[in-house]
């Protein structure tokens, strides 16, 4: 964003929203006003995003992995890239890798803060409420006056969910009263379908039976059809994938799903990760694309350095109880060489600002700084001042820079105060 723009801007914000992001510039968070007015390199960022868009309109599979040390922006850059995405019609979803909260080779607690974390371009965050109003929509087609919600629903994403998303939409089943106490409709509790339904969903524990009887009572045509079940964690990524693309049946562009902290793959035991880097190829290099699928994770250089010293021709014994008078062959450790396999993939590394980049930055610090609290600094003296600090603190991180920063431009401006 040029000086212009910035200026512009900044003039037409609200005095409360410029001081909410100064101070949370100075406390270390993410401001959605500061992300916006504060990224350099947003050029190049923006270039990568469209380049993905452009794929995904083509019915081409993309993904970018965004590559940097700890502190030097890949967070910052990934919530760039958020607004980014909501602002081109995305549903978005971001959230932080854990190896022990949300581990990656666990995809259904992946599957489940995706599903808690998800934005829609217009700010809402119940699925439910979005799905259920386009569902109505589409019925309400004159073309589609013969068609079931099934028609609309993909056929890729696993039964239990296709199920699901089919009773959001249908009404409960009419008893009348005096049968409702009968044995066969014990089930019957239509009070609780729509919880059930919805926590189903969002990748709860709920048993089949308790979904059988919600499916049954919301006249669900095809719910018999397939298992109601979904252990693998590679059912719960085909759901991602299928809702990715419902979602552009919906009229949005597609599902972002942004994973920050992606490093956290490689600090756990070798099993998980062969689950995890098993999961990883299945997006990085799927054997058909998905539409409407957008992954972006960010990774530090030491998780790429764990890929490509990582002992690939390992073998384990299996486990389980084995005979004594049957030899026992070892499996491998690892599907298959995921150094060699990853060599196309999309990574955007991240560099360090230059002097100019940071001189520029902290002029529209300075700025904001000044309208937020509505003071009038001696540019030349503060320039120089700020200059000193971040040639006295080369090496520390992006973010501690801005909090050094904002923390010179307070003292100024108690010394102008007094």
């Amino acid at each position: 964003m040029d000086e212009k723009a910035f200026s512009e801007q900044i003039n037409g914000t609200k005095n409360f929203y410029l001081r909410r992001a100064v101070e949370r510039i100075r406390e270390g968070l993410f401001d959605p006003l500061g992300v916006q007015w504060l990224t350099s390199g947003e050029e190049k960022l923006n270039q990568l995003f469209d380049r993905g868009v452009e794929a995904l309109d083509k019915g081409t599979p993309y993904h970018l992995c965004v590559c940097g040390a700890y502190g030097q922006g890949k967070s910052h850059s990934l919530t760039y890239l958020k607004q980014r995405a909501l602002e081109n019609n995305f549903v978005v979803s971001y959230i932080n890798l854990d190896p022990r909260q949300i581990p990656f080779h666990d995809f259904k607690a992946v599957y489940r803060a995706l599903m808690g974390a998800m934005v829609f371009p217009n700010e809402e965050t119940n699925l439910v409420k979005v799905w259920k109003e386009s569902a109505a929509q589409w019925l309400a087609r004159p073309e589609n006056k013969d068609k079931a919600i099934g028609d609309f629903i993909t056929g890729d994403m696993p039964h239990r969910f296709r199920a699901i998303l089919a009773a959001m939409v249908h009404n409960n089943m009419e008893i009348p009263a005096n049968k409702r106490k009968l044995k066969k409709h014990a089930r019957f509790q239509p009070r609780s379908f729509a919880w059930t339904l919805k926590n189903a969903l969002m990748g709860k524990e709920i048993p089949a039976h308790k979904l059988a009887a919600a499916f049954h009572y919301r006249e669900v045509p095809f719910y018999k059809g397939g298992s109601l079940v979904c252990r693998e964690p590679k059912e719960y990524l085909a759901m991602v994938k299928g809702l990715a693309r419902l979602f552009k049946e919906m009229g949005y562009g597609g599902w972002v799903l942004l994973f920050d902290e992606g490093e956290s793959i490689g600090q756990t035991r070798i099993t998980s990760r062969s689950k995890s880097y098993d999961l990883l190829h299945e997006i990085f290099c799927p054997e058909r694309p998905a539409q409407g699928f957008y992954p972006v994770f960010a990774f530090t250089h030491d998780f790429f350095t764990l890929v490509e010293t990582e002992p690939w021709d390992r073998t384990r014994r299996p486990g389980g109880r084995q005979k004594a008078d049957q030899p026992t062959e070892e499996i491998p450790c690892f599907a298959r060489d995921y150094h060699k396999a990853w060599k196309k993939i999309n990574i955007h590394s991240l560099q360090d600002l230059s002097p100019g980049e940071w001189e520029t930055l902290s002029g529209k610090l300075r700025i904001l700084h000044s309208r937020a609290y509505e003071w009038a600094p001696e540019t030349a003296d503060i320039d120089r001042e700020m200059k000193q600090i971040l040639s006295q603190n080369k090496g520390a991180e992006s973010r501690m820079k801005l909090r050094l920063l904002v923390n010179q431009l307070d003292l100024e401006q108690q010394k102008e105060s007094c």
